[in-house]
């Protein structure tokens, strides 16, 4: 169900957070293999407009959004929780 007001949530790992207002985001989705109908997993790298002051390692929310820059078209939205990269996530403290 397509339509006006749907938003495309995504989750991804945040991977550099070396800029000043954004961060490169890791999404992993999986995909069903065309032929052998196994699924396999694909990464990519999305850069995030980041307003939350992300860290290395965060869970994030991410939904598009118009372009910000040459590479900027995502917008984090949301942190979920943290993790040290290839652990498990931790509970982020909300205020």
């Amino acid at each position: 169900m397509s339509g006006v007001g749907t938003v495309n949530v995504t989750e991804g790992i945040v991977i550099k957070a070396k800029m000043t207002r954004a961060v490169v985001v890791r999404v992993e989705r999986l995909v069903q293999h065309e032929r052998y109908k196994k699924y396999v997993l694909r990464r990519t790298k999305v850069k995030a407009s980041d307003e939350l002051k992300c860290r290395e390692g965060d869970v994030v929310a991410i939904v598009p959004t118009r372009p910000q820059s040459r590479d900027i078209r995502w917008r984090v939205v949301k942190i979920l929780g943290r993790r040290s990269l290839g652990g498990e996530p931790e509970e982020v403290p909300t205020a």
